[in-house]
């Protein structure tokens, strides 16, 4: 069973196109929730950011919150997790 990996970014983040395409690159999926469409997605990438709106946020199933990951940083969570 896969872990799910969910990246909460928006339309004009840079780090989140690049880490969405690095992603791509390694077979990686991932749900994408643009958090200036989805005000519930803000207040929780607020709530594991001191209050800042910091995308890329990854939420990796339900325990690892990473915030800026780097593509190897999220492959190295997913293959501890049994995932890759």
């Amino acid at each position: 069973m896969a872990t799910p990996l969910t990246m909460y970014t928006t339309t004009w983040c840079g780090f989140c196109r690049r880490l969405k395409s690095q992603l791509a690159r390694e077979g990686i999926e991932m749900v994408e929730i643009d958090i200036e469409r989805d005000p519930a997605a803000a207040e929780f990438v607020m709530s594991v950011n001191g209050g800042n709106q910091t995308v890329p946020t990854v939420t990796i199933g339900d325990d690892v919150v990473l915030t800026n990951p780097s593509a190897k940083e999220v492959k190295r969570h997913l293959t501890e997790l049994g995932a890759l």
